[in-house]
């Protein structure tokens, strides 16, 4: 019994003693990946690394390289993007696509083909906007059973709450490096609602600074249409496809081959909606209008969205992807 009661008093005696020292000298949390342990904080670390290590990892460090020729996020270095923040190109582009069947012609990621290409011509006229790397899984519809676009194979489809959280995040990360004006544009209906509440939201929470908006304009198939009809290019009766000539041409200027344009000429099946495919020249032509529209749409509604202090009010709809679009069914399931 005195031995138990001896060896009791002993540690409790040590634990005393250890809380003591631990009080003396308290042992500073690692800084999550790359942080230091037991020693003073170093200096401000970005990059990845720590200051005190490269020279490289120091927040002011200069370029060694060249700014590239680029406007997306995801192909910059840190120092480039931060480079480019400085310069004034404090305008970002979120969009988002999809994956979902489209015909016996047009990819899987047929959205993604189509913002890559008027993603990148929007940021370039604009001169002060980078792009974010494009959000290719959004609303598609359910798993279990599976419906709209998910009974098809290929189809990844993303619950409206995550998709709102990875865009809240994603909305976030971008106002934290000093973007001043952030827009959401999405490729396909059913990509508008979840926007739409998210721009909303944030915008008002930080009070416009920075700005975020949606521009459903962008989301505009309709007025894409009527202007190829004004420019002579007229479709026949539709072929009953998730498919038409506006988004085969808008995808093809990305990649001729998302349309699977060779193998369909070879085929003798280079055409959709009566509309021929098999002038690369004349295709091209088609195309380059249709991203110029785009660019030019998008543009107008930016400066809208800034005039009016955040996302424009949703008008009226009438047809397939016009202004103030809402999401439905419409053609192939998900509004597009």
């Amino acid at each position: 019994m005195k031995t138990s009661r001896l060896l009791a008093t002993l540690v409790a005696a040590s634990i005393a003693g250890a809380t003591a020292l631990s009080a003396q000298d308290p042992t500073p949390p690692t800084a999550g990946r790359g942080g230091g342990r037991g020693g003073p904080p170093g200096p401000p670390s970005m990059g990845g690394g720590q200051c005190i290590n490269n020279p490289y990892n120091c927040p002011d460090a200069v370029n060694p390289l060249p700014a590239p020729n680029t406007v997306w996020m995801e192909e910059m270095t840190w120092m480039d993007i931060r480079d480019a923040l400085k310069a004034g190109k404090t305008t970002a582009i979120i969009a988002t696509g999809g994956m979902e069947p489209n015909g016996p012609w047009l990819v899987s990621g047929k959205h993604n083909y189509v913002l890559h290409a008027n993603c990148e011509a929007i940021a370039r006229k604009l001169g002060n906007a980078l792009c974010a790397p494009i959000l290719k899984f959004v609303p598609e519809g359910s798993f279990d059973p599976p419906q709209g676009h998910m009974t098809s194979p290929g189809t990844i489809s993303m619950r409206d709450d995550t998709f709102r959280s990875i865009l809240y995040d994603i909305v976030s990360s971008l106002k934290a490096h000093g973007f001043t004006k952030i827009f959401l544009i999405g490729d396909s209906g059913g990509n508008q609602s979840g926007q739409r509440a998210i721009a909303d939201s944030l915008n008002k929470k930080w009070g416009g600074t920075p700005l975020v908006a949606h521009l459903q304009e962008y989301y505009d198939y309709a007025s894409v249409k009527k202007m190829l009809e004004e420019k002579g290019l007229k479709a026949g009766k539709s072929d009953g496809l998730h498919d038409d000539p506006e988004i085969t041409y808008n995808m093809m200027i990305d990649d001729p081959n998302s349309v699977r344009l060779d193998v369909r000429i070879k085929a003798g099946k280079a055409m959709i909606d009566s509309v021929s495919l098999k002038d690369k020249k004349k295709n091209m032509e088609w195309a380059r209008m249709i991203v110029d529209f785009r660019t030019q749409v998008t543009i107008d509604a930016m400066n809208k969205a800034i005039a009016n202090g955040g996302t424009v009010p949703a008008q009226a709809r009438g047809g397939r992807g016009g202004p103030g679009a809402a999401p439905g069914p419409g053609r192939g399931g998900s509004g597009r």
